[in-house]
């Protein structure tokens, strides 16, 4: 049998990409994807045809092009980010979309049209250590068009690229204002990134086990929470890191999108009742690695891992650690109810839905039955059930809450000094329409915890039917800050569009709301209020379609008459503030009954 020989070429590699595209989009997915396809034909395309070279395929935010001259490759890249800037001049930073380029020298692989191989790769690596409107280019190519440019090419030394086996020397080309306004490495200002602000990616799972991912997530949640603790830090919550997990991560692209500084990685390895977890901190501003260890430890010893832990990530970042109040001898060192939990949290991470949560149930209340006072368990089962009675899924709404209460209490009970179970009590209180002591209670939990993201969208919630909408309206932006890429990230966004809403403000309101619905197509709230809103502002076509889009969600109300018996509070502030939802409602086609 014959072998098949490929063809290989030397050629010039250009690829681009969007910085911030996912920021982007989750504030316009359609509009961001608009804005890049006009991008693409007017500008970028022309551009390489210009420079005889040839666009080998789209990428979804970006391009891969190839040039059979380095110095086109080079001269296109520049003109690019010129013509970006130009198209840009008159938008606001938020709103920009800005290219990263990385262009490399190599032999490659063609195979159907598509190229292939090491200077593919290192190419693409480049582009992500670019800074936003700039371009990152290999030593090779460097050498091949010096003295052909009166732009200044910045040595930026040798780098250590993802998936790459050897240091590539770098050098950064900055065009126009960028090289004496943008900072170096591609970091906002320091000034406007926390000193202690970090994120944990979801750790490796090294056990060749698929089925032991729920327990890696679990160790992963868990420190993320441990970290939060640490005085004055700013960390990324995991709702939002999860977002990364199986990805391809350039730590800088990270500390970029989401302004922070540190980067933790890790793995896991489970055997047994054996775990090991290897852990390193890197400098996300350089990329240089801090600190790093490994710990072995028992399954029934994980919570005194994870101490350990953050312990050790406290001295490399040199801070101190909040002092230690939480009674941890009363939390649970069965490691089958620590499984069990893991498990539980594993059905959550798959989604909201109705089976998902039913799942999640049967696993906490299987981890209760092997340790009654597990901490954990009794907290995270009452913030379900909780959530299952204001997703209207619960079948025995009393008997679900009276549940959720007594194992909220008795979680807080066991350790005072949790911030989760003061901020699961709130709900719970909330739920009970008691919105003063919900409001202590989710206050309570950001005092001891400023990170805990959903405690804010608590506090917000609770404020806003108890008639302090406009005081809300900061706490549903902190929830958005500090897990900007949250799978429940709508909830800010529709909090924020209620309040406006409320307040008289419909125009932010509908632009908030369509945010939310964005989101999550099929969160009904959002439809609900945003049907008003339009009736409100006398746009009957778009009031009569939001309010079809939330009748097919299949809500409980579907009149006026059941919105009001269903109403979440009888505070008289929020009752008068609720008679523009229901005038709106009707002007939308609402039936009264």
């Amino acid at each position: 049998m014959g072998t098949e020989r490929l063809e290989r070429r030397l050629t010039a590699i250009l690829a681009a990409d969007v910085a911030g595209y996912t920021r982007l989009t989750g504030m316009d997915e359609e509009g961001t994807h608009l804005q890049l396809k006009e991008h693409l034909r007017v500008l970028v395309d022309p551009k390489v045809s210009e420079h005889r070279g040839h666009v080998v395929k789209n990428t979804g935010d970006g391009i891969l092009a190839e040039f059979n001259s380095v110095v086109d490759a080079v001269r296109c890249a520049i003109d690019v980010q010129r013509g970006m800037a130009e198209r840009n001049a008159s938008l606001p930073q938020e709103k920009r979309i800005e290219f990263r380029i990385g262009i490399n020298v190599g032999d490659v692989i063609i195979d159907c049209g598509d190229i292939f191989g090491d200077g593919v790769n290192v190419a693409v690596r480049l582009e992500g250590i670019a800074e936003p409107g700039g371009i990152c280019v290999s030593n090779p190519v460097q050498e091949y068009v010096r003295g052909q440019f009166e732009i200044p090419f910045e040595d930026v030394g040798e780098q250590w690229l993802k998936n790459i086996d050897r240091p590539i020397h770098a050098y950064a080309i900055k065009i126009g204002a960028q090289a004496s306004l943008a900072p170096s490495n591609g970091m906002p200002p320091v000034s406007s990134v926390p000193r202690l602000s970090m994120i944990v990616l979801p750790f490796v799972n090294l056990s060749g086990d698929p089925g032991q991912d729920y327990f890696v997530d679990g160790v992963t949640e868990d420190l993320t929470t441990e970290l939060s603790r640490l005085a004055g830090s700013f960390v990324i919550a995991h709702s939002t890191a999860f977002t990364f997990k199986g990805k391809s991560v350039d730590v800088k692209q990270v500390a970029r999108e989401l302004g922070i500084r540190y980067v933790i990685e890790g793995n896991v390895r489970k055997a047994g009742q054996r775990v090991r977890v290897g852990v390193q901190l890197i400098n996300a501003e350089n990329g240089t690695h801090l600190w790093a260890d490994r710990f072995d430890r028992e399954i029934s010893e994980l919570l005194e891992l994870q101490d350990a832990i953050t312990v050790e990530l406290a001295h490399a970042l040199d801070v101190q650690l909040i002092e230690a109040e939480s009674r941890r001898s009363e939390r649970s060192t069965n490691p089958d109810a620590v499984d069990l939990v893991m498990r539980a949290r594993a059905h959550l991470y798959h989604g909201v839905s109705r089976s998902n949560t039913v799942a999640a149930i049967q696993q906490y209340r299987a981890a209760l039955q092997l340790a009654p006072d597990d901490v954990r368990a009794l907290a995270e089962l009452a913030d379900v059930l909780a959530s299952n009675i204001a997703s209207l899924w619960s079948e025995a709404r009393d008997e679900d809450l009276r549940q959720a209460e007594a194992m909220s209490a008795r979680a807080l009970a066991l350790d005072p000094s949790d911030p989760y179970c003061h901020h699961v009590v709130g709900i719970v209180l909330s739920l009970q329409q008691r919105f003063r002591e919900a409001i202590d209670e989710f206050e309570a939990a950001i005092r001891l915890n400023p990170n805990l993201h959903f405690a804010h969208c608590g506090l917000g919630s609770a404020k806003v039917l108890s008639g302090l909408g406009e005081e809300a309206l900061v706490h549903f932006t902190d929830f958005i800050r500090l897990s900007p890429r949250d799978p429940f990230l709508f909830r800010g966004y529709s909090g924020i569009g209620w309040v406006q809403f409320l307040l008289g403000d419909d125009v932010r309101a509908i632009a908030m709301l369509r945010k939310a619905i964005g989101l999550s197509p099929n969160y009904s709230l959002a439809h609900l209020c945003l049907a008003a809103a339009h009736g409100m502002k006398g746009h009957a076509d778009e009031a009569s379609a939001a309010l079809v889009n939330y009748l097919r969600t299949g809500p409980s109300a579907r009149t006026i008459r059941e919105l009001q018996f269903l109403r979440p509070s009888k505070h008289p502030s929020y009752l008068a503030k609720c008679e523009r939802l229901y005038e709106g409602l009707r002007k939308a086609g609402m039936p009264e009954r």
